[in-house]
């Protein structure tokens, strides 16, 4: 996949680290040049307070092989957005690939509260980040992506169509903001399939994420340590199994078959034959019914 994205023009929207920044590395790794987004950068942080910057991502993708462009974005604001979009158009003519994964709502969902019992104003901002957000992005970023036949849009979420259909997501909110951007990789899927360009929702499984890693006290290189406090994180992926997803799409002269559809980064890597860094495939959301929401022990034997 050295080469097979040479010369095409990327947009990943919240790339600042998690599946953002691995998407982004990974389409510069295929030779794409990649523009990245996000609030945290070398001048200023998000409320997040994290040290990952849109800077250090922008980097990561031009050391990788691609070309990295870092553009402090603010998806909530249309101007904002806006400005973005005219940028990618005055400085490259053309956009191919559309990465919406705009988040932000670590730090606002509470989990396993009714919605009654949720803190209603961080309920209510989450909805904004997570689905707003990526409104506001399609309205102006798809014009430009439909100046050319065969674009494709990424929605990025949490968890398959079929298995948040049939389960609660830990809270109102959560779920309804994982729900809706399936619903609105669906309805994209209906309005640009006529049009000459593709749309998916993508989900990573359990990613180790930076949050994620700091969240358990260990690092890329000791994750297998948190076994001890959570055993069905034997299931989890890099960042950069989601962002080969990406790019085995991207690279997909028949990437229109999928037009719509729900998929997952395990699902996809049985179909692409991509691995994760370390050459296995985890599939997590045929693991986590099976094994996990079942009871049964973990052991991800079968899965990865």
């Amino acid at each position: 996949m050295s080469a097979a994205l040479h010369g095409r023009i990327a947009l990943v929207a919240g790339a600042t680290r998690g599946a953002g920044r691995g998407i982004a590395v990974e389409l510069g790794a295929a030779g794409a040049t990649v523009y990245v987004t996000g609030r945290s950068t070398r001048r200023q942080r998000s409320e997040y307070d994290r040290p990952e910057t849109i800077e250090d991502t922008a980097d990561l993708v031009t050391e990788a092989g691609g070309r990295g462009i870092a553009v402090p974005t603010d998806h909530l604001d249309p101007g904002q957005v806006r400005a973005l979009v005219e940028r990618v158009e005055a400085e490259q003519g053309r956009l191919d690939v559309l990465v919406n994964d705009i988040w932000g709502g670590e730090n606002l969902f509470e989990w396993n509260l009714p919605v009654w019992e949720h803190d209603l104003d961080k309920g209510l901002r989450l909805l904004r980040l997570a689905v707003e957000t990526h409104a506001i992005t399609s309205h102006h970023a798809l014009p430009l992506l439909l100046r050319n036949e065969g674009g494709l849009v990424v929605e990025m979420t949490d968890g398959t169509a079929e298995y948040n259909r049939r389960t609660y997501r830990n809270s109102y909110f959560y779920d309804l903001a994982k729900a809706s951007v399936l619903r609105t990789a669906f309805v994209l899927g209906h309005e640009l399939g006529p049009r000459g360009a593709t749309a998916v929702a993508l989900t990573p499984g359990w990613m180790r994420s930076e949050i994620m890693l700091d969240h358990f006290g260990v690092t890329e290189r000791t994750w297998r340590a948190a076994l001890e406090r959570e055993p069905h994180f034997c299931i989890s992926e890099t960042p950069s199994y989601v962002g080969r997803a990406v790019t085995a799409l991207a690279a997909d002269p028949q990437v229109s078959r999928w037009n719509g559809q729900s998929l997952s980064s395990g699902g996809l890597a049985q179909v692409y034959g991509f691995t994760d860094l370390d050459g296995s495939r985890p599939d997590a959301w045929r693991y986590i019914p099976e094994v996990q929401d079942a009871g049964k022990p973990a052991d991800a034997a079968g899965y990865r």
